[in-house]
């Protein structure tokens, strides 16, 4: 079951029982000190005799139209003052054993690791995990930023769920090192996941700006969850935590405040066990 508000999550979540999640996965915005755009753009093939705004896949022209914009300022002058009251919510709302991921990049985490330790205890910090990818442009004047950082916090440090035997294998650089069988299976993935980002013309799109890709979260719902746990991001976005909660059979409540991203999570979940609130 998928749950979905409309709403703001500082005034929302004081409203959810304490200790009634057993995952919470947040990707908040990250402070880059710039306008974030989200468009709705239609597109369809130009008809013999027009122009066409832009070429596709073989060359063939297509007629894009715009159907909306809508933009926010990703800038904060205290970031970490801004998100202190939601984590202290978060970890109201963990169960014993559950885990919060807080998903930033370079510019904040730093300072949110820091404030993480005031909040849960520097004992309940369990892992910083690395997403890396290779996509985009070259920095020409420093080294191209091409990693986001995951903060892993249990609410009770040694009792956190970590099902270790559900986490997909990859692949060994030697495997002529390793035995037959071993290779066969793969390794055991480190603090340090490799994986491509959401393919801008791939079936997984939908058109949301800062969607994080199904692998990586569905690699966090089966590890650090169990089938009765229930779910919890509230920085929703373009839902794709709630489509892994839901593929690994998993209720998951989704909270955003934006209207453009309740209109990509209707669509994504058009069939789906779902309702919005």
């Amino acid at each position: 079951m998928i749950t979905v508000h409309h709403a703001e999550n500082l005034e929302i979540l004081p409203t959810f029982r304490a200790g009634s999640f057993g995952l919470i996965y947040i990707d908040p915005p990250f402070n880059t000190g710039r306008t974030v755009r989200r468009s709705r753009v239609t597109s369809r093939k130009a008809a013999a005799g027009e122009t066409g705004t832009r070429t596709g896949f073989g060359g063939k022209r297509y007629v894009s139209t715009l159907r909306a914009s809508e933009s926010y300022a990703d800038q904060f002058d205290d970031y970490p003052a801004w998100l202190a009251p939601r984590l202290v919510e978060a970890r109201r709302l963990l169960s014993l054993r559950g885990s919060l991921f807080v998903h930033l990049d370079y510019r904040e985490v730093h300072y949110v690791k820091v404030l993480l330790d005031t909040i849960f205890g520097r004992a309940n910090f369990v892992n910083e995990i690395i997403w890396a990818y290779d996509y985009g442009a070259r920095a020409s004047t420093r080294w191209s930023p091409k990693h986001d950082t995951i903060l892993w916090y249990a609410k009770t440090a040694g009792r956190h769920i970590f099902n270790a035997e559900a986490a997909d294998r990859i692949p060994y650089m030697a495997p002529g090192l390793v035995t037959p069988e071993k290779a066969a299976r793969g390794k055991m993935p480190t603090d340090t996941w490799w994986h491509t980002i959401v393919s801008p013309t791939g079936k997984e799109k939908t058109g949301y700006p800062t969607q994080k890709p199904l692998g990586v979260l569905e690699r966090l719902v089966k590890v650090h969850s169990r089938p009765t746990d229930h779910l919890l991001d509230f920085f929703a976005g373009s839902g794709s935590f709630g489509d892994a909660a839901d593929r690994n059979g998993r209720d998951v409540t989704l909270v955003d405040s934006s209207a453009a991203a309740i209109r990509v999570m209707r669509k994504r979940f058009a069939g789906r066990d779902a309702s919005f609130r």
